[in-house]
């Protein structure tokens, strides 16, 4: 998984006044848990833009001024009502050996043969919440929808679970094609529809369209 660096500094006082001091300085709050002690400290506002605003999953290098260095996911975040500012964020602590909960993107790639039908593509589930260690934390989940017909979709179970494990129930929607006024029957059935029918004509057929065909 992609990772984003952020660069803050410790913070020695948490009490309100200190905490208002850094939001008028452009500063967020933060707070990184996970390990012994919560770490407390600040960085700019635009330090987190990349990691805030954006569809993807991330993990998180903090690296603070006193020299510590901290690999982390990001947890909570509050934003002011009306501003939409970042007022404080919560990141967890990573460990090699620990695995953690994280909520992936589900990427959709192909041309639906239902979509080219005329039936509608449903994103049931846009992220999916995945356990695994950190090394084996996908940037998405990926899916191919080519094959998918009218009326058909994929659930959690027919997705690849070998490096980390879905935390949804097998039976979950993920995607799927569902049918629509415009819909028509997928290209395979119009394949045997058009057999069909001329195996109707050469029977319905008089003797000299018959003889006709036959020359």
């Amino acid at each position: 998984m992609k990772s984003i660096s952020i660069n803050g500094s410790q913070r020695e006082s948490v009490g309100k006044k200190a905490t208002k001091a850094l939001r008028n300085a452009g500063q967020v709050p933060c707070v990184l848990y996970g390990g012994d002690n919560p770490v407390h400290f600040s960085a700019p506002e635009l330090a987190f833009s990349k990691l805030v605003y954006t569809p993807n999953a991330h993990t998180v290098v903090i690296e603070l001024d006193n020299g510590e260095k901290f690999n982390a996911v990001l947890q909570d975040i509050q934003f002011h009502p009306v501003t939409d500012r970042i007022l404080h964020i919560d990141f967890y602590q990573l460990f090699e050996d620990k695995e953690i909960a994280l909520n992936i993107p589900v990427n959709l790639v192909g041309n639906s043969a239902g979509v080219r039908n005329g039936g509608v593509l449903r994103k049931n589930n846009r992220k999916l919440r995945v356990k695994a260690l950190p090394a084996n934390l996908p940037d998405f989940i990926e899916i191919d929808i080519t094959p998918l017909k009218i009326g058909d979709k994929v659930s959690v179970r027919d997705l690849d679970q070998e490096k980390y494990t879905l935390l949804h129930s097998e039976n979950t929607v993920v995607c799927q094609i569902k049918t629509s006024r415009t819909a028509i029957v997928d290209e395979v059935e119009d394949e045997e529809g058009e057999e069909g029918e001329e195996g109707a004509t050469a029977e319905g057929a008089t003797p000299e369209a018959a003889e006709a065909t036959q020359e």
